[in-house]
């Protein structure tokens, strides 16, 4: 597809009824046309991956392009560059999510832009670097847990965020990652129980949530 047939095609697909309930999940949908995610993943799935019509797609002024751009870019031709550019273009807590989710991930630079963005002081930035120690321990199934002992101090560290969408984004990445394995847990139980320890509304959030599903019963880990 060449960028004005993605763009048309995009705009047929557009949906008001999905466009009017994006507000009621905190989505900023001013520049959006509508497109639930099923849709545009199909869509994608069309065009398979395309580097150039991706980076195209981020330019354009639509919330779905850049969903879409994030969906059918090639991690191994991103560059750092490019990826600094576009979490600087962040408005929406599910554009972040969606970049890092599809492509950011699976960058080999992934774990040291999920240190560098924890550092900012932008919401949707810094939320990109946790969301990305979340996503990183999903899917890269055989990392072995060194990858993320220099996650769990940075944690702590920003545990008194209490920007919605920060606090959340440390939540899950603590979750997460404590759920790999039981040495994993050990380790995301103890980070939380010391962010407890701050004692700021926003840490006791973290941790008292973090806490309730990580201390449980011991982890079966097969395989």
């Amino acid at each position: 597809m060449t960028i004005d047939e993605t763009i048309s095609f995009l705009k047929q697909k557009s949906n008001a009824k999905h466009h009017a309930g994006m507000k009621r999940f905190g989505i900023d949908n001013q520049s959006a046309l509508g497109i639930p995610l099923p849709e545009l993943r199909k869509i994608a799935k069309e065009i398979k991956t395309n580097h150039d019509l991706a980076l195209t797609l981020w330019k354009i002024n639509i919330h779905e392009a850049k969903l879409l751009a994030s969906m059918i870019a090639d991690p191994k031709q991103f560059t750092e560059q490019q990826a600094d550019e576009w979490v600087h273009d962040f408005y929406s807590w599910d554009i972040c999510d969606q970049v890092c989710g599809n492509l950011l991930y699976r960058t080999n630079f992934a774990l040291n832009k999920a240190l560098e963005y924890t550092n900012c002081t932008e919401e949707f930035i810094k939320r990109a670097g946790f969301v990305l120690m979340a996503e990183f321990a999903i899917h890269n199934k055989k990392d072995p847990d060194d990858a993320f002992w220099a996650f769990f101090p940075i944690m702590e560290r920003e545990a008194w965020d209490d920007r919605n969408f920060v606090k959340k984004a440390i939540n899950w990445a603590l979750r997460q990652i404590g759920k790999r394995n039981n040495t994993l847990r050990t380790h995301a139980v103890e980070t939380a129980q010391r962010i407890l320890l701050q004692n700021t509304k926003s840490a006791r959030w973290i941790a008292s949530d973090a806490l309730n599903e990580l201390s449980g019963k011991p982890l079966i880990i097969n395989g």
